[in-house]
């Protein structure tokens, strides 16, 4: 299962970084995944941040299904408010 945040990333269960269906943040790009606790820039302006703080952020401009909000949901523990 997987959702588009942004043109660069997505949040997937699908991808080999992601276990125990653990979904985790994916540049789309470069195929690298990240987890909540780990340290990704999402664009050089904004510099690095936790990545679970990543996915809050992009999924408040996202539009996203219920799919992609339980998703959301599973890797941060709510699906932030626009």
């Amino acid at each position: 299962m997987s959702a588009t945040l942004s043109p660069t990333w997505e949040i997937s269960t699908d991808h080999a970084g992601s276990s125990y269906d653990q979904p985790v943040l994916v540049n789309r790009g470069t195929g690298e995944a990240y987890g909540p606790g780990d340290i990704v820039m999402l664009d050089p302006s904004h510099g690095f941040t936790q990545a679970a703080k990543a996915v809050r952020q992009l999924a408040r401009m996202a539009t996203l299904d219920a799919e992609g909000a339980a998703l959301v949901a599973r890797s941060v523990g709510s699906v932030p408010r626009r």
